[in-house]
């Protein structure tokens, strides 16, 4: 019986069956774990970024919107006497992830990077209180 039903030419590849079993069980994994305290002053924001050297890093600020983004690019190469491959690996990786800055002073965050751990300081904008101004009766 089973030998009779038609064959399926598009599942004769194994990448669509890899396609289809990750389509089928995508778990949203954030890009890299950050970590948001409220202060009276100001957010405290601090991002893991393992493995990431500091001029690997990026920070840009566009219409309120802070992005953080980083890139890392590793080759590793292994020849014999004869200046053949015995081994060569690249990796290439990149994450970035965005956060909305409204109500955030843009031209006073500071940032700095150790440990693997970037911290950002993102000081809030003074609110606006209403002038107080008396008028004189006449």
């Amino acid at each position: 019986m089973f030998g009779m039903l038609p064959f399926n030419r598009s599942e004769d590849n194994i990448f669509d069956a890899f396609d289809k079993f990750f389509s089928q069980s995508k778990v949203e994994v954030p890009a890299f774990r950050t970590d948001i305290r409220n202060n009276e002053d100001a957010y405290l924001l601090e991002a893991e970024l393992p493995g990431f050297a500091k001029e690997d890093i990026s920070l840009d600020i566009k219409d309120g919107i802070l992005t953080i983004r980083a890139e890392s690019q590793m080759a590793k190469e292994e020849k014999d006497e004869m200046g053949n491959y015995i081994r060569r690996e690249r990796r290439f990786g990149s994450v970035s992830r965005s956060f909305d800055v409204s109500g955030i002073d843009e031209e006073n965050i500071s940032a700095q990077y150790q440990d693997g751990i970037l911290k950002l300081r993102l000081p809030k904008v003074a609110p606006v209180l209403p002038e107080t101004r008396r008028i004189e009766i006449q």
